[in-house]
């Protein structure tokens, strides 16, 4: 688990680079330019041969690399194949996005997942056990010894593989025409967002491979990573509504009550994101079983609380960093995200060697939350958003109240009697301050 976490943290940040922010610049000028074909067909063609690329002289340095990192060359191998497929399948999901298809998309990507899902369980569960029942069958000839993590590998890259096959008529539709002038605007605008998607990768993951550098045990690393993944529900909230909401930003940015909108977007985000943060936090231990069935990685469950609360943080500044986007300033959000990756480094060093990967949550939480402040503040300066700040600052100050008594005091934390009341006052105060909104949304509907 410690070592695979690693390699994966380094996957990320190829991602960030090999995407080089033409993402989010393909949706700012889907929006704005009067040839949509124009846009597509640019950012495929960019994408597709800085793809191809970095695979020539990724396979060529490959020794260099897996010698750089301390990775087996094999897996780097493996890692680049995956890199490339996926940075093909950029614009085409992007399209989706953009085009409104939400159905095709979730059915695409839960394809990928299921493929991905059912090989690990094939490769890792029940081939050692076929093998073994008939030692001359045919699977023997596919199974190798000591080889889970390649299987892994494997495994993700056949969902890539499949996934990108899907995708080709995206490529066959295009006319494969290349506008140099429109490239370098999309380029402008999507750079600063590359940095900004370094120092997001630096904030989120690097403390893996920090971990590993400053000599921590793979061991407790494979138990910090397994115990992060419970903060799942947090990180799937957050990831679903921003592949949801970062088109709408720019569909409705020409509206008159545009910053109205964000507002209300936001505080009802708050809301929701407060509902899941407070349950994941009071229910860990009922959560941790199914998740992280395995006991002996439950000693990092500790760090559980600060990882979904530092989400939440991640998911309110994706919120607020929309007037940056809006108005073109992306090197803003690359310097505010510096200073998230500045803070996640210097936290991670002094506090590793004392704290260990409870050190490494600390830096996240703290580097999400100094972002999530900085983007506010300068994005009152430059579009002001009427944020309903009291009701936001009331409903996040009583998650993170209720979510510290139901975590940390040692008697409540087995009682889960006094955590439904929590949750049940806690979901009365949100009715008591939204129920005029609740009320006109009913008579609405009938």
């Amino acid at each position: 688990m410690g070592e695979v976490s690693i390699i994966f943290a380094y996957l990320v940040f190829f991602n960030v680079v090999l995407s080089y922010g033409m993402e989010t610049a393909f949706f700012r000028f889907y929006n704005t330019e009067v040839n949509k074909k124009n846009v597509i067909s640019t950012a495929t063609v960019s994408l597709f041969w800085s793809s191809i690329g970095f695979l020539f002289l990724a396979l060529l340095f490959r020794h260099t690399l897996a010698h750089w990192s301390g990775i087996s060359v094999e897996y780097i191998t493996y890692t680049i194949w995956i890199l490339t497929l996926d940075a093909l399948a950029i614009i085409p999901f992007s399209k989706l996005r953009a085009e409104r298809k939400p159905m095709k998309y979730a059915a695409i990507k839960m394809t990928n997942v299921s493929i991905n899902l059912l090989l690990n369980v094939f490769f890792l569960a029940l081939l050692p056990k076929l093998v073994a029942n008939n030692p001359n069958g045919f699977l023997s000839t596919i199974y190798i010894q000591s080889f889970q993590i390649g299987y892994i590998f494997v495994s993700n890259l056949v969902a890539s593989l499949v996934t990108l096959l899907v995708l080709i008529p995206n490529y066959t539709s295009i006319s494969w025409k290349f506008d140099a002038v429109l490239w370098k605007k999309m380029m402008h605008y999507g750079l600063p967002i590359l940095f900004a998607g370094i120092a997001f990768a630096i904030n989120e993951h690097f403390d893996k491979i920090l971990l590993d550098w400053m000599h921590v045990p793979l061991s407790e690393i494979g138990a910090y990573a397994a115990c992060y993944k419970i903060g799942m529900f947090m990180v799937l909230f957050r990831t679903a509504y921003t592949l949801g909401i970062e088109p709408f930003f720019f569909s409705h940015a020409s509206n008159e009550n545009a910053p109205q909108t964000y507002a209300t977007i936001t505080k009802y985000f708050v809301i929701f994101g407060s509902f899941i943060c407070l349950f994941v936090i009071a229910f860990i231990d009922l959560l941790k079983v199914p998740l992280v069935p395995k006991a002996v990685y439950w000693n990092a469950i500790k760090v559980v609380p600060l990882i979904v609360l530092a989400n939440f943080f991640l998911g309110i500044y994706t919120n607020l960093s929309v007037w940056y986007k809006l108005i073109d300033k992306t090197k803003i959000g690359a310097y505010i995200s510096l200073v998230g990756a500045a803070i996640t480094l210097l936290l991670n060093w002094l506090l590793i060697p004392s704290m260990s990967y409870y050190g490494s949550a600390i830096a996240t939480i703290a580097a999400y939350g100094s972002m999530m402040i900085i983007s506010y503040k300068l994005g009152q300066k430059h579009y002001p958003i009427p944020y309903d700040f009291n009701k936001i600052f009331s409903y996040l100050g009583m998650t993170i109240l209720f979510s510290v008594v139901s975590f940390y005091v040692p008697y409540l934390r087995e009682n889960y009697f006094v955590k439904i009341i929590l949750l049940t006052v806690f979901l009365y105060f949100i009715y008591f301050n939204e129920k005029e909104t609740l009320v006109r949304i009913i008579k609405k509907k009938k």
